[in-house]
């Protein structure tokens, strides 16, 4: 598997397996009672695959595989790597407090432009959520490549079920 360098902080990749998708819930199933090096999770048709609290850190992924039936005993995995809900909801949560910041700001700069008013002041904030924006980004692009060996052992786990529906 190859992580690239695109804009992506959340990777996604897809899969077609020949097996049913029952089957191949079901091999998880029979995984997360015998194996302890990963936390396995089932909903439906979803499949959270993570580390033990033991092993994680604040940027440890986890790997959530939806399998989707398809004709003639096929399945489709699609597959996401990402943060922890808890960290990527503060994500988001911090881009929305920016860009809300941001956008007030920037209304505030044309307000007093327009009222004749210094806007310095609104116009440097403006700029620095913007700064802050771009810094957030790098955080998260770090703690991908933080836990990108931890992606490889998610994919490799992930691989050696699969390996025998493909």
């Amino acid at each position: 598997m190859e992580i690239s360098n695109d804009i992506v902080l959340r990777p996604r990749f897809k899969l077609k397996i020949l097996a049913n998708n029952n089957t191949v819930l079901e091999n998880f199933e029979v995984h997360k009672k015998t194996q302890t090096k990963f936390i396995i999770s089932r909903v439906d048709d979803h499949v959270f695959v993570r580390f033990p609290k033991k092993d994680q850190h604040f940027w440890s992924p986890q790997l959530h595989l939806e399998i989707n039936k398809e004709e003639n005993n096929h399945s489709i995995v699609h597959g996401l790597f990402g943060p922890t809900p808890t960290v990527w909801t503060l994500f988001i949560f911090l881009h929305f407090v920016v860009a809300v910041l941001c956008l007030g700001f920037g209304v505030w700069a044309y307000t007093s432009a327009n009222l004749g008013n210094a806007f310095i002041l609104q116009l440097c904030l403006s700029l620095l959520m913007i700064l802050i924006w771009f810094l957030l980004y790098l955080a998260g692009r770090i703690g991908r490549t933080k836990g990108k060996q931890e992606m490889y052992l998610l994919h490799h786990f992930m691989e050696e079920i699969l390996k025998t529906y493909r």
